[in-house]
């Protein structure tokens, strides 16, 4: 297990083969939990407020049902004109 040095400012470097490991670059956020006295640090991705609704349970079953329907063709378009587009909404 690596061992890493509490620094100036308590800060700490991740060892290279953890920050590989876990895809976790400069800038990226890490959660501390304290678990029966021991520290767990997890990586988090940030979601700016305007973005949450995308991540949402009913927005990726909506997403789901989606790429299902792409992947069996049921798709119209692409139009050459509005007009077009709003005959198809149409029929």
């Amino acid at each position: 297990m690596p061992l890493v040095k509490v620094k100036k400012y308590c800060q700490i470097t991740l060892p290279s083969l953890i920050r590989k490991k876990y895809n976790i670059a400069e800038g990226d956020y890490l959660e501390i939990e304290d678990k029966d006295g021991v520290m767990v640090l997890k990586p988090v991705k940030v979601v700016h407020r305007e973005q949450a609704y995308f991540y949402t349970k009913e927005w990726q079953q909506d997403e789901a049902e989606a790429d299902k329907d792409i992947a069996a063709g049921k798709l119209i378009g692409p139009f050459d004109t509005i007009e077009d587009f709003a005959k198809a909404m149409e029929s």
